[in-house]
């Protein structure tokens, strides 16, 4: 062997040496060391609640393509700095922005009444008019269907579902025969192809991509959706990748439910409605915030730590996800003002662009797919101002022992349940394909059925004591994850969806972006 073989052998070793590969979940032992100091910083010097009140109160609501989703990008990357992490705002592409302007909705008939209601995200403005017209329901779950009843639409305000099942909890108890209904409204709502072929379903699936732009060539003014929440609360979505080709309006419950009594009583609701959105079509830059602590043996090898900053746009975006973002920033001010550190890289990251579709923390991934064998883990936080109860293994039910052993040190906290659950709907998502084990934690409800997407969504929402646990938890998983002996076993890799434009049948599409 020459010397330069020699040379390279070394070097071969002192990097297998110094990047340990993925162990047997079994055998990895978790050292709680600095669990007790990383709780004391989270539980008696917090300043979760003063940084939530600044994001939710100052800054306010977060919508990915706004001015104040840039400042909570640069405030936070303050905040990291401040407490000692290097930072940086990581750039990455969006498809648009859209900004709610003025909006009032009217019934006309049978008497005058002011609608509950928003413009959902997205979705073109009436161009400064008033359109004014009948609000009609229609059946249009197939392509059938809708033949039969498109001639109904022309001039009209249209309802394409029933209203939602929500349930008065001031009344009696739920009953099983109440739950049952209430499961099966969802399925048929939410998945109403699921047991048919896959032909099938991506048939049925272009169909529904391609109602509202049936709707527009058949003449309807707008769409008008349930907000499916009790007591006036209104919900919110929308994304650059389906932008809408006509007006969408998103309808308190009780008032989505009086339209649909009034049709089934022979009288038709008429609608006023004014709205003045802009909406952009060019794409724009938007950033993740990313800080982290460097680490002391495997600096190459992190464990990401994350939440979403982006909000909607409705309340001020507190516990979805002003919480969980804050969290973050307080699990990295524990280890950082605690004096610890980890054998590896913990790396703090706030995506934006959650709400409409993972879309920064999916950009994230695909800008560091190179990177991904070296990620530990990454452990989210987004399901409101609940306190941790502990783990959803997202089917590695291999990961139970690891995950109990890590969160030992806070089982006194509350967080001591390890359930093979599977959670959908936030950033941890975008690391599956990839292999990486990702997790979103368990939390106590505290009302996020009523807070999520929200005008109700703020800083008063926020319960001090639950989210002190949460970053103490945070903290100490985040930090015994990092100071493993060896890498947690990979997941199953599956090709990465990439990010892009909901399909629309060619045939329906028009040059011109609608109104505005």
């Amino acid at each position: 062997m020459g010397r330069s073989s020699v040379v390279a052998a070394v070097a071969a070793w002192a990097a297998l040496s110094a990047h340990p590969a993925p162990a047997a979940a079994q055998d990895l032992v978790v050292d709680t060391t600095g669990a007790a100091a990383l709780v004391d910083q989270a539980l008696s010097h917090s300043a979760v609640m003063q940084n939530l009140e600044y994001l939710t109160d100052v800054i306010g609501p977060r919508l990915t393509g706004s001015p104040a989703a840039r400042r909570a990008n640069e405030w936070t990357l303050e905040r990291f700095k401040a407490y000692g992490l290097d930072g940086h705002l990581e750039p990455w592409q969006f498809g648009g922005t859209w900004t709610r302007g003025a909006f009032r909705a009217r019934l006309t008939a049978p008497r005058p009444h002011e609608v509950t209601a928003a413009s959902w995200a997205w979705a073109p403005g009436t161009g400064g008019a008033t359109l004014t017209g009948p609000v009609v329901r229609i059946e249009a779950s197939t392509p059938d269907s809708f033949v039969v009843h498109r001639r109904r639409v022309k001039g009209a305000w249209v309802m394409t579902r029933v209203p939602s099942l929500v349930w008065n909890n001031d009344g009696p108890p739920m009953t099983g025969a109440d739950s049952a209904r209430q499961r099966e409204f969802s399925r048929s709502v939410f998945t109403p192809f699921r047991d048919a072929d896959s032909a099938t379903r991506a048939r049925m699936q272009q169909f529904a991509n391609d109602v509202p732009y049936l709707l527009r060539r058949a003449g309807a003014l707008g769409l008008v959706v349930d907000a499916g929440k009790e007591h006036a609360l209104l919900n919110m979505s929308g994304s650059p990748n389906r932008i809408l080709p006509l007006p969408q309006l998103v309808v308190a419950h009780e008032d989505f439910a009086l339209f649909d009594r009034l049709l089934a009583a022979g009288t038709t609701p008429r609608l006023a409605v004014s709205i003045a959105n802009t909406l952009t079509r060019d794409s724009v830059t938007q950033w993740n915030t990313v800080a982290e602590i460097r680490g002391g043996e495997y600096p190459g090898e992190v464990v990401i730590v994350g939440a979403h900053l982006d909000s909607w746009d409705l309340g001020t975006g507190a516990t979805d996800n002003g919480t969980g973002a804050m969290c973050t920033l307080e699990a990295a001010r524990a280890i950082a003002q605690a004096g610890l550190k980890p054998k590896r890289t913990i790396r703090f990251v706030l995506f934006t662009g959650e709400e409409q579709g993972l879309i920064g923390s999916r950009k994230y991934a695909e800008a560091h797919a190179a990177e991904m064998d070296s990620i530990q883990a990454v452990i989210v936080l987004d399901n409101g101002t609940g306190a941790i109860t502990g783990q959803a293994l997202q089917g590695r039910g291999d990961l139970e022992a690891l995950w109990r052993a890590v969160l030992a040190p806070v089982a006194a906290l509350g967080a001591d349940s390890v359930v093979n659950r599977t959670k959908g709907g936030t950033d941890h998502l975008s690391f599956l394909p990839y292999g990486v084990p990702g997790f979103n934690f368990n939390q106590l409800e505290r009302g996020y059925n009523h807070t999520h997407h929200s005008q109700s969504d703020t800083y008063d929402m926020g319960i001090a004591a639950d989210l002190m646990q949460a970053s103490a938890v945070m903290a100490v998983s985040a930090f015994a994850l990092a100071n493993l002996p060896g890498m947690i076993p990979r997941g199953e890799r599956t090709t990465p969806t990439p990010v892009q434009a909901v399909k629309v049948s060619d045939s329906l599409l028009v040059k011109g972006t609608g109104r505005n």
